[in-house]
């Protein structure tokens, strides 16, 4: 098991990493933690992975969420959404990520360039040690499985980097409780009032037992399949196809990846859940100044219709990626 130096030192250089560049099962494991009430508070327990080999108690997941209209052949006005893993968590170039940087440098382009951009979450595993929610059905593991979003993630990594912490949090004897808060903020769940607890606190001799007669989950089981070449062109084929506004089309990439909850008649597909993950993990550009020019004819037919005033809207700016393609 990793030191909490060890995870520190590792966070630092991942870190670094990050700066210098420019993911389920069907056990019914994972917490949803996201659909506590507003103003309650669950206790987490971490544990470590059950492979010793990773340095952190956690797996990061980089996903890509592609959204059509609807169902070739099927419904056609309920929107879907396919989940698709994005291959730099491989340190791999993703030519949906080639495709979209650059429209981050265009205003105009930045709204729909967020929407394919990848979404991080942090798989982590554990005790719920008291929850709000009342659940359907509890697995009889009592060893669970978190989703837990980029923002919930900060604060536990920055608590890892404070001195102040002197053990690991998932010591059996000496580790500490995760309070997870829930507010609102808007339209949207909040939960920058978590924080670990102000003690530490030794396993009981339930849990002591849970993971003596369970055993540890091993997190990288549950992470997604790095795609093959064909899956990948298959990636950038829906890519494309929801840019323009097409269906998702079964009968091309069924095989490959499908909406949750989607049939094919030999059972159905899902993504492991990442919760109220509203941190849009996308670049931040800073705003270039553009020399005036003339504005020239291919330019013109760019422009996405809007009102004088008012944001361009996401229709706006895919019927603008669709002439540009026209015209290339």
């Amino acid at each position: 098991m990793a030191s909490l130096a060890d995870i520190r030192a590792r966070l630092l250089q991942e870190e670094s990493k990050s700066k210098g560049r420019s993911g389920g099962g069907g056990d019914n494991a994972i917490y949803p933690f996201w659909n506590i009430p507003e103003g309650s508070t669950a206790v987490l327990r971490f544990l470590p992975d059950g492979d010793e080999s990773n340095s952190f108690f956690w797996r990061e997941r980089q996903m890509i969420r592609i959204e059509f209209a609807g169902i070739k052949g099927g419904e056609t006005n309920k929107k879907v959404t396919v989940t698709v893993p994005c291959v730099e968590m491989w340190n791999e170039t993703c030519p949906v990520h080639a495709t979209i940087r650059p429209w981050f440098k265009d205003k105009r382009m930045e709204e729909i360039a967020r929407k394919y951009w990848k979404k991080r979450s942090y798989l982590f595993q554990g005790f719920v040690v008291t929850s709000p929610l009342q659940e359907d059905t509890i697995p009889e593991n009592p060893i669970r499985r978190f989703a837990i979003n980029s923002s919930i993630f900060n604060i536990i990594k920055t608590a890892l980097m404070d001195p102040e912490m002197v053990e690991l949090p998932t010591d059996y004897m000496q580790g500490t409780d995760f309070r997870l808060a829930k507010t609102t903020k808007g339209q949207y769940a909040d939960y920058s009032t978590s924080s670990w607890a102000r003690k530490e606190r030794s396993l009981n001799e339930a849990e002591l037992g849970a993971v003596a007669g369970s055993g540890l989950f091993n997190l990288n089981d549950f992470m997604p399949k790095k795609p093959s070449a064909e899956e990948l062109n298959a990636i950038m084929e829906m890519f494309e196809a929801s840019v323009d506004g097409e269906l998702y089309d079964p009968n091309k990439w069924s095989q490959f990846y499908k909406p949750a909850g989607f049939s094919t008649g030999s059972g159905t597909t899902g993504a492991v859940p990442v919760g109220d993950d509203i941190d849009e993990d996308t670049p931040v550009v800073k705003p270039t100044p553009v020399a005036s020019a003339p504005v020239t004819a291919p330019a013109a037919q760019e422009q996405p219709v809007a009102t004088e005033g008012k944001k361009p809207s996401v229709d706006d700016l895919l019927s603008m990626i669709r002439n540009r393609k026209q015209s290339a």
